[in-house]
């Protein structure tokens, strides 16, 4: 997920824009977005891509390692109108757009309208979420809405309701398959799941990654207080227990493609 700058943040109350995309509710309300955040321009958030950032305030769950803590609860209310001009002004120097959070996903109609207003604007759309709306990320690939999903699964299956403190876990399963279904269908043509590891949890890798299949995964390094993160080269040896390809993600070195073990990779192919 994004972690949100506030020195980045934009908090404009006074945009307007012209759009012409609906921004009104069956019963006549304006649609309104319940604001976390802006960052006008990122190109590492989104690979291959320059992209500004649209942050979503509040969130369901409450991971203890959360980044972005701040917008997970209170309200600051904007007309989807006022964050669609925020995008235009980032129109010369981006390609995409990323609605994050929070999570974005838990407000569908300002989400669905906000992607409807970037397709218009001839951008992608990217969403990075937590999965347990996806009713949510239905919607979006239904209307072809949607361009990229970073989905974070945060554990196996078994562990998953007490880490999250809900009962989300048939949701976020829910979102992988119909995520994994859309991209191999073509409809969903960039699809990722991120694995933000931390010490002692590394032997649930490789039963996430089977669950993701051939999807791409990222292995993303989790930074709590009192545990000390893993380091590069920590995570690359977990990766190589995964006999494939996978992206390192890391505060000190960013982002990288790591093959891995090429030694064991070839034993995983003659043993297919």
């Amino acid at each position: 997920m994004l972690f949100l700058l506030h020195s980045e943040c934009c908090n404009s109350h006074s945009i307007r824009s012209n759009n012409l995309c609906a921004k009104i509710l069956p019963h006549g309300d304006l649609i309104k977005l319940n604001f976390g955040g802006f960052v006008p321009l990122s190109t590492v958030d989104w690979r291959g891509r320059s992209a500004c950032a649209v942050f979503f305030r509040g969130c369901p769950v409450r991971c203890t390692y959360c980044q972005n803590s701040a917008i997970l609860a209170g309200k600051d209310e904007r007309d989807c109108e006022e964050i669609v001009e925020l995008i235009s002004g980032s129109l010369l120097a981006i390609s995409g757009v990323v609605f994050s959070g929070g999570e974005p996903t838990a407000q569908k109609e300002a989400l669905l309208s906000l992607a409807r207003s970037v397709k218009t604007m001839g951008l992608a759309v990217g969403v990075h979420t937590n999965g347990v709306y996806p009713g949510t990320l239905e919607a979006l690939i239904n209307e072809r809405l949607i361009d990229h999903v970073a989905l974070d699964i945060k554990a196996r299956w078994a562990r998953y309701n007490n880490l999250l403190k809900g009962d989300y876990v048939k949701d976020v399963q829910k979102s992988l398959s119909l995520c994994k279904g859309a991209h191999e269908s073509g409809l969903l043509p960039e699809f990722e799941v991120v694995i933000t590891l931390f010490r002692g949890y590394d032997d649930e890798v490789s039963i996430i990654a089977q669950e993701a299949g051939s999807v791409d995964i990222v292995l993303q390094q989790g930074v709590a207080e009192d545990v000390r993160p893993l380091s590069e080269a920590e995570m690359k040896k977990i990766a190589d227990g995964l006999a494939r390809s996978v992206r390192i993600r890391t505060r000190e070195g960013g982002e990288i493609v790591y093959e891995g073990d090429r030694s064991r990779r070839a034993a995983r192919k003659r043993q297919r």
